[in-house]
């Protein structure tokens, strides 16, 4: 076997490597997309829990003493019942971040909605259910608020 034939077999491998390293880059853009694409789902997902949760607290609220919760713990189980009067079964993280949501309050204090403190661009800008029409444009996940003042 010449050397000329090695060189061949070298610079074939090379060509591999350079098409499996192409391809598992795009592969790797591709699997982030579909991660932020999930957390969004997830984010208006449990967003939504937390609005419906909110109003319902506001609703069930004793005669005119309507107010929000105080703590996201409320939600959990209604301290203004004797008996278990449950909101949500759980309180979930901000699914873009991993950690605590931003609270909106209102000028009692109460907990009137929730949204994730992440600046990141949402890749999400259209096709909003009615109720989160506000969404629409909006440039950052912050901007996305899940308010108990918005009406389905």
């Amino acid at each position: 076997m010449s050397k000329r034939q090695t060189g061949f077999t070298l610079l074939g491998l090379l060509f591999l490597v350079a098409i499996l390293g192409v391809g598992l880059a795009a592969l790797g853009t591709a699997w982030k997309t579909v991660k932020e694409r999930e957390k969004e789902a997830e984010l208006l997902f449990i967003g939504d829990q937390y609005r419906r949760a909110l109003t319902g607290y506001y609703q069930l609220g004793p005669g005119a003493d309507k107010h929000y919760p105080k703590k996201l713990k409320d939600l959990l189980r209604d301290p203004r019942f004797p008996n278990t009067v449950r909101h949500l079964r759980r309180l979930w993280p901000d699914p873009v971040t991993g950690g605590d949501w931003a609270l909106l309050r209102d000028a009692e204090g109460g907990i009137q909605g929730v949204h994730s403190p992440s600046t990141a661009t949402p890749r999400k800008i259209a096709g909003f259910p009615p109720v989160y029409a506000p969404f629409e444009g909006a440039s950052r996940y912050t901007d996305w608020v899940f308010s108990a003042a918005l009406k389905p």
